[in-house]
This record gives structure tokens, sequence and C-alpha cells, in this order.
């Protein structure tokens, strides 16, 4: 019994960040400049008849969101199972985990650099057909073509994944991850007259946004290596007792 309430205490501080991961992968110089031509693709108008209200973008992009979705709890679910496959070794699964979450951390710092996080799959964003299932297929390459864009963030989550060895909580963790990336997908969608207004005063704080998701990646890795996450977990337990009743 005490092992399930350590999972759940242990599940929260991971959730928050693969949620916070999300947010910042959305806010990436990678995709964030590209939402508006996303929107105005999967809708079948340009950017300026979005704007103009010609077709509305809600429903592609709830698909879309569904889509990448798809991808990422299968990946949840395969670093889980991978991890529940290798259970004796897991100390050493999570130490090497950090070790690479930090490395992809320096990469954003711009300490070192890696050259295949630098390569970014891009589309023509022409006169699209529009439609649900366009929309959803959409969703899926996003998430293979920009892999190597937002893998940093999607590694340091699938990490916590595979280092946990449970399945269920291994796939929400994905779920959460893909929240955090999607809901804003759907916000844009839904005011997205207001959300490009947003978009634009962002633009020159990538390089921030950039520099802190490189933090947090280090700091993941670090606690990844030394174990915080369970001591996290330990303490979550004894200062907030009723965590236990959701386990």
């Amino acid at each position: 019994m005490f092992g399930i309430e350590l999972a759940t205490a242990a599940f929260l501080p991971a959730a928050f960040v693969a949620l916070l991961a999300g947010v910042l992968s959305f806010l990436s110089p990678c995709v964030l400049p590209i939402v508006p031509p996303y929107l105005a693709y999967m809708t079948g108008v340009g950017v300026n008849g979005l704007r103009a209200r010609e077709r509305s973008a809600v429903l592609p992009a709830l698909f879309f969101v569904l889509g990448l979705s798809t991808v990422f709890l299968i990946m949840g679910f395969a670093a889980s199972a991978f991890g529940r496959a290798f259970l004796a070794y897991q100390d050493w699964l999570a130490r090497a985990a950090g070790v690479m979450v930090i490395v992809m951390g320096l990469h954003f710092l711009h300490v070192i650099r890696i050259p295949i996080l630098d390569q970014e799959a891009r589309m023509q964003t022409g006169s699209g057909q529009g439609g649900a299932l366009g929309a959803y297929v959409l969703g899926l390459a996003f998430a293979f073509g920009w892999t190597p864009c937002i893998g940093p963030q999607l590694g340091m989550i699938l990490s916590l994944a595979a280092s946990g060895g449970e399945l269920s909580r291994g796939t929400a963790l994905l779920a959460v991850y893909a929240l955090g990336l999607g809901i804003p997908f759907l916000l844009a969608a839904i005011f997205i007259n207001r959300a490009i207004g947003v978009m634009n005063r962002i633009k020159p704080w990538l390089k921030t946004i950039e520099r802190v998701m490189g933090a947090l990646l280090i700091v993941v890795g670090v606690m990844l290596l030394t174990g915080a996450l369970s001591a996290i977990s330990f303490w979550l337990l004894e200062t907030f007792p009723g965590l236990a009743m959701l386990g």
C-alpha cells in the first residue's frame, strides 16, 4: 500500500514538469512561429482569412491535438514498458537518463550544440484542404516530424516515464505533456486574432524561453541522477497525507 502511495506522490512533481515542458515546447522557437500558418493550412484558408473568421480553426485544431496526443501516448506506453522490462536496472537507467537530459539542457543553453536537435521538418503552407481527418493526420506528422525540435523536452518526459516503470503512470505523463503542448494550440484557434498579437509580443523572448527550458532540463537531469524525485515524493506524502487517498 505504501508503494502505491509513494508512486502517486511521485507522479505529481513529474506531472508538473511534464505540463511545463509541454507549454515551453509550444513556446519554443521552432513551434510558436508556425502556429498561425498551421492553423491556416488545416482550415484551407490563408492567415488573413483566418483572422477575418472566414472559417473556424477550432475543430481542425482539436483533431490536430488528438493526432499528436496519439503519438505521445504510444511513446509513453513504450517508454514505460521498456522501464518495466528492465526493472532490475532502473537505478542505472535513471542515472543514464539524467546524464542525457543534462546534455540536452546544455544544448538549449548553447554550452554545447547537437546538430540533430537543430533540425526541423517544415511543410509548404499553401492552400490546404482542411477537414478533421486531414488535421488528425497532420497532428501525427507533427509529432514525428518535429521530434528533433522538441526532442529534449520530449526526451526528458520519456525518461521520467521509463524510470517509473509503470505503464499507466508513464502513459499519463505523456498525456499531461500533450495537454501542455496541445491546449495552447486550441486557445490560439479559438482566440486567433488575440493569439497572433500575443505571439508577436512573445517572439523577442524566444531565446530567453529556450534558456529557461535548458535550465529546467538540467534541474530534472540532476534530480534523476541524485534520486531527488523520490525525496520530493516522501516529502509530499509527509506534508499532505491526503495524497494517499489518490492511490
